[in-house]
């Protein structure tokens, strides 16, 4: 049966969030940040834990260089070859929603005024984080880049 919730995918019986849990303990043993893991993997630190997280799906090549970087096995890394279910019902995810909720229109609105007839790509796209120092209380900055693309005509695609 199809898993109808991120919970009960990450939480089922093969011991998903087990995996996922000795990943973590073997970088925090390691003492390697996400960024320095990150590049010595050559992917981003945000796709990185969220590959670790069970939330992206993950090349042979990379779990092979990941498991040689911490020190584990193929099969301790192999849940992330699993195409995953995507979402969950964190506060932080909560909130990430609601900006979307909030500004998607208006930042849809905005994307076809500087870029036409087009979407984000989802598929062709890099995630990253960043802290801000800030008087007011530090700053959260998320960029989001994804490829400009163009809807198509007349059923021929662009891309």
């Amino acid at each position: 049966m199809q898993p109808t919730s991120n919970k009960e995918y990450l939480w089922r019986p093969e011991g998903r969030a087990a995996a996922a849990a000795k990943v973590k303990a073997a970088r925090v043993k390691k003492g390697i940040t996400y960024q320095a893991l990150a590049e010595k993997l050559g992917v981003s630190k945000a796709w990185l834990a969220c590959a670790i997280d069970g939330q992206q799906w993950v090349p042979q090549e990379y779990l092979d260089k990941l498991a040689q970087e911490l020190g584990l096995s193929a099969a301790d890394v192999a849940y992330m070859a699993e195409h995953p279910y995507k979402g969950y019902a964190d506060p932080i995810l909560y909130r990430l929603h609601e900006v979307f909720d909030t500004f998607g229109p208006a930042l849809k609105e905005l994307i076809h005024e500087e870029f036409g007839n087009a979407i984000l790509s989802a598929i062709d796209f890099t995630v990253d984080v960043e802290r801000r120092p800030d008087p007011k209380g530090d700053r959260i900055i998320i960029t989001f880049n994804g490829k400009c693309l163009p809807y198509s005509h007349a059923g021929k695609y662009p891309w």
